[in-house]
């Protein structure tokens, strides 16, 4: 029996093939002008994609650069993390990074909204987020555990950071900190990235000569942020705090940054640190692939 009702002029299978092959040839098309192109509204073009077709949209995503050679690194060195924390307490880990804040508001792209009527209706210091082609910025080092963090270390302006300060502004003074407050003079692993002050042979032999247990640059896999606890999560958290508007000078900036830096609950700390090995197994899974 023929259906009651409007016959289909939208989801036909000529319309659904037409689209998927477009989508096929261009998956970065814009619903809008596939719309156009095809004379429909952009509500039935999304419509039709996302209930006909069963596409999802997904954002790009802007990742650190993973050669052949770096992924088997991640690889084979992930696994080999994965084994030591079969006798490692993961709670006797201190991860650390540097990262540098300047003293212009943060904005989040992808999140940053404001609801208004409309545009005009909007302060021009709450809708625009003015930037200046260098602003002053310092850089900062921290570490955190699954029981405690370490201070915020300022690196003085204009100092570059190579072996001889890197040991002498965080490792000493920091190293002594850690062992003390955080783990109550108990052994403990220290994590660092590869930048070449992490890495030079000098800084080796300081640690081996003075930590009873670290990561060496043979053990930390190569273009890894998506591993470090401070660099995929940590950091963001902390800037979108301290930097929340801008700042008139770095001293302003300092007093914010350490004050958010105390304020971060330790349970987030925590959940960082612990899902550590789960990423160790996301890049064996993915064969040092991405991640995120």
């Amino acid at each position: 029996m023929p259906r009651s009702g409007r016959p289909k002029s939208i989801t036909t299978p000529r319309m659904k093939k037409l689209v998927r092959d477009r989508i096929r040839r261009n998956p970065l098309r814009s619903m809008r002008k596939m719309a156009a192109e095809v004379h429909i509204s952009k509500g039935s073009m999304q419509n039709l994609v996302k209930n006909e077709l069963d596409f999802r949209s997904y954002k790009r995503k802007t990742v650190h650069f993973l050669s052949e050679t770096i992924k088997l690194k991640r690889l084979s060195r992930s696994k080999g993390l994965l084994t030591r924390l079969e006798i490692e307490n993961l709670d006797r880990f201190l991860f650390s990074d540097e990262k540098l804040f300047s003293i212009e508001q943060a904005t989040n792209k992808q999140n940053d909204r404001i609801l208004a009527p409309n545009s005009s209706s909007i302060p021009e210091d709450v809708l625009y987020v003015a930037r200046t082609q260098k602003p002053r910025s310092i850089m900062v080092w921290a570490g955190i555990s699954a029981n405690g963090r370490t201070p915020l270390i300022f690196i003085p302006e204009g100092v570059k950071i190579n072996a001889a300060t890197y040991r002498q502004l965080i490792l000493e003074p920091v190293i002594k900190h850690s062992s003390r407050n955080i783990f109550r003079n108990q052994p403990f692993v220290f994590q660092q990235d590869g930048a070449p002050a992490h890495t030079a042979n000098i800084t080796q032999k300081w640690l081996h000569e003075n930590i009873s247990g670290f990561l060496s640059k043979e053990e930390w896999p190569p273009s890894s942020p998506d591993l470090n606890p401070m660099d995929f999560s940590i950091w963001a958290i902390l800037e979108a705090k301290a930097c929340a508007k801008s700042h008139n000078n770095l001293d302003s900036l300092k007093r914010s940054l350490v004050k958010e830096w105390e304020k971060i609950p330790q349970e987030v700390l925590r959940a960082a640190v612990e899902s550590f090995p789960t990423r160790l197994r996301s890049v064996v899974k993915n064969k040092g692939g991405y991640i995120e």
